[in-house]
């Protein structure tokens, strides 16, 4: 079979395959045309922003609320994700667990709840596309990831039983001939897979989102950069929004803001995509009930069937730029397309000879402890939302959700979930912040490198200085 080699000639940034795929992003919104006073203005029309001005303004629509973006309406990871509608409680539920309280007296309540509140928030995404009449080519098949060395496999065995001994976690564990029988990955040794994951279209399910926040009345002013928040305001290069409440919703892109370039780190992912594949294609393969797919390498990748029969493959690339910069137009670098190509088609060596349509790549925000957060003071009217590390698509709406509740001062299941009101220490300064970060994926990577040519199911001692590093025990 023919190979085919990523070359110059595969389209790279444009923001993303998403967008493009739906003929380039839209038209622009007009701009904040000055001064203007409202109740909440919300910094960033991603997912995030857009979900908490969607439940506040359904949930009491005489609010006055201004939705500031930069760009366009889902030009930073809302539009660029691998589009994995989730349940993964970033940075880990054993953060939630209260270690003074025995779990028969509910020590471990908290990271129940919050595990069952992701769960939950899949289902809410799903029925809110479906009520709004967005087509988001949603296919709820449950999340599966792999093992491909035996390294992989012994994680994937303490993984399992790990999440086998909590609640709603709902976690099977898969053979080599079970895993087969749903995707035939070259050199898969077993897999888990869980039910509470729904492949979407992130762009598609943006742009539908940002349509139903104008129906209910919410304005959207792009092409507008917010330069500073503080209590009551959000000044723009374009005039100033005065509000009671303020609420940042900038993720990747929050180190822009003045006086946050230290809070989140804007860590990149890469993507590309395949031309579409051919019927013979998937008859091997399988892939019918559209689960998303994962692997258990330290570098890990990430993977979705799209609704038109091509692979979306996602890596990490080149984790971050020095000074917390963040991209202009989603472009990545070649060789980080061509070791994303070589892993396409070492899961898939039947898709050697079908091209790559397209690269892209985007920043998400990453706290220095890993794990994320909903913040509202009621004392100022500042709140936030963010740091998902990868996983936001769901988090995103259980924490508008929240954002929602507390601006309304509710005391709600949601209002009591864990991660309100969680604050990490800010990340180191620079050169520091480079050097560690690129020091840890590149052990990350001499640990897959190493477990790749190894029969031996201890994972490489790398990994555990990279984790170390990363203060991820």
């Amino acid at each position: 079979m023919r190979t085919s080699t990523p070359d110059a000639s595969v389209p790279n940034g444009e923001v993303s395959w998403w967008w493009r795929s739906l003929g380039g992003p839209p038209p622009f919104r007009a701009p904040l045309p000055g001064d203007l006073d409202a109740d909440v203005a919300i910094v960033g029309a991603g997912y995030t922003g857009l979900w908490t001005a969607y439940y506040l303004k359904r949930a009491q629509p005489d609010l006055r609320i201004v939705v500031l973006e930069q760009r366009f309406a889902g030009f930073g990871a809302s539009g660029r994700n691998g589009g994995w509608l989730t349940n993964s409680v970033t940075g880990g539920r054993e953060r939630y667990v209260d270690r003074s309280v025995s779990a028969s007296e509910g020590g471990c309540d908290a990271a129940v709840a919050q595990q069952r509140a992701l769960n939950e928030s899949v289902d809410e995404v799903i029925a809110v596309a479906a009520r709004e009449g967005i087509d988001a080519d949603i296919v709820k098949g449950g999340e599966l990831e792999v093992a491909r060395t035996p390294a992989q496999l012994a994680r994937l065995q303490a993984f399992a039983a790990a999440e086998q001994a909590w609640p709603h976690t709902d976690v099977e564990t898969w053979d080599a001939a079970a895993t087969a029988s749903r995707i035939r990955i070259a050199g898969a040794l077993g897999a888990v897979w869980h039910p509470h994951c729904a492949r979407v279209h992130p762009a598609k399910l943006v742009r539908g989102l940002a349509a139903a926040v104008e129906r209910l009345g919410v304005t959207i002013h792009e092409q507008t950069r917010v330069l500073d928040i503080s209590a009551g305001r959000a000044v723009t290069d374009r005039g100033t929004v005065r509000a009671t409440h303020v609420l940042r919703a900038t993720e990747g892109f929050t180190a822009d803001l003045r006086g946050e370039h230290r809070t989140w780190l804007p860590m990149n992912s890469s993507m590309i995509v395949t031309e579409p594949l051919p019927a013979g294609f998937w008859d091997a393969v399988g892939w019918r009930a559209h689960e998303t797919l994962g692997d258990f390498a330290h570098v890990y990748m990430y993977a979705q069937r799209t609704a038109d029969d091509r692979i979306a493959f996602g890596g990490r690339g080149v984790p971050y730029r020095y000074g917390s910069r963040v991209d202009t137009d989603g472009s990545t670098q070649r060789r980080t397309i061509a070791s994303l190509t070589r892993l396409l088609r070492d899961f898939f060596p039947d898709a050697a000879g079908t091209p790559i349509a397209h690269a892209w790549a985007g920043v998400l925000g990453v706290p220095r402890d890993w794990s994320a957060t909903v913040v509202h003071d009621r004392a100022n009217g500042l709140g936030w939302a963010g740091g998902y590390v990868g996983t936001g698509v769901t988090a995103t709406n259980l924490a508008g959700r929240t954002l929602a509740d507390l601006v309304l001062e509710r005391d709600t299941e949601l209002t009591r979930l864990p991660w309100v009101g969680h604050r990490a220490q800010r990340w180191e300064a620079e050169p520091l912040r480079w050097t560690a970060v690129n020091a840890i994926y590149a052990a990350y990577g001499m640990a897959d490198r190493a477990e790749a040519s190894s029969r031996s199911p201890r994972t490489a001692w790398p990994a555990h200085l990279a984790d170390a590093i990363a203060g991820r025990h």
